[in-house]
């Protein structure tokens, strides 16, 4: 008798956003806010020239204070190389003509995997705690919100899919993406943050170098290391690339260890 087995769901590429300090606004600006989001994912995906992939995605659903939507991942070099410059221009044309709302930040993470029609499945957990990174919002908190509209950050899958392939257009590369340890409930992976048009060589390596804090302090168990999440600090402009460049750990890591 031959052996029985179930065929692999198919890849999709899980695009998720999450709004700023959605929590303080009043109930009129919650409503806003979530109904301005898809249409700004919109015009920032048909800049990208994925119009047609955003028309036929996967589990598309609101989250409160954003949204999630699986595509063909065929068009991860647009997501990475193109939608998150594109995505900040459509923030910023937000706040120019509307200059009596608060500025909408938006956070983005891009991750793939195999999944179901429905999108439920380990990959679909994974781009959420992604999306929950400390330093991935502490860089938004942080940020102008008149400036820094869009923060970034994408699996180690997809890092190495898309610049290992060669497909990504060539403005994108990958210096332009920050290799970092993310750490939340029970994950804990490698990911790659992006600010669009923001050069990592001009920040201070010791941003991402581990910090003790009240709620983060455990103690270790005998004979392990542990890494504590990082907080991010001052952006120091004054400091020289050399330095920066010597704590770059951007690049792609072993293929073998990107599949968690």
């Amino acid at each position: 008798m031959l052996p029985s087995w179930e065929p692999l769901w198919p890849y999709r590429a899980v695009l998720a956003v999450d709004a700023r300090d959605f929590g303080s606004l009043d109930s009129k600006g919650m409503q806003r806010v979530n109904a301005d989001i898809p249409p700004l994912l919109a015009q920032a995906l048909s800049a990208s020239n994925v119009s047609a992939h955003w028309e036929r995605r996967m589990f598309g659903q609101h989250t409160g204070d954003g949204y999630v939507a699986g595509v063909d991942p065929e068009v991860l070099p647009a997501l990475v190389g193109h939608f998150p410059d594109a995505l900040r221009q459509a923030l910023g044309r937000r706040r120019a003509e509307n200059p009596h709302l608060k500025p909408l930040q938006l956070r983005v993470s891009i991750h793939v995997g195999p999944l179901p029609q429905s999108g439920l499945g380990v990959p679909m957990v994974h781009t959420h705690r992604l999306l929950d990174d400390k330093v991935l919002r502490a860089v938004l908190e942080r940020g102008n919100p008149e400036i820094t509209n869009t923060a970034v950050i994408i699996s180690q899958r997809v890092y190495e899919d898309v610049f290992d392939s060669g497909c990504v257009n060539e403005d994108a590369l990958p210096a332009h993406f920050r290799r970092h340890l993310v750490r939340v409930k029970k994950f804990e992976q490698p990911a790659y943050l992006h600010l669009p048009g923001f050069d990592w060589g001009l920040a201070d390596p010791d941003i991402f170098e581990p910090s003790a804090s009240a709620e983060d302090e455990k103690e270790p168990k005998a004979g392990t290391h542990v890494v504590q999440p990082p907080a991010l600090r001052a952006v120091r402009l004054g400091r020289g690339r050399e330095r920066a460049e010597g704590r770059n750990t951007c690049g792609a890591a072993s293929r073998g260890s990107s599949r968690a």
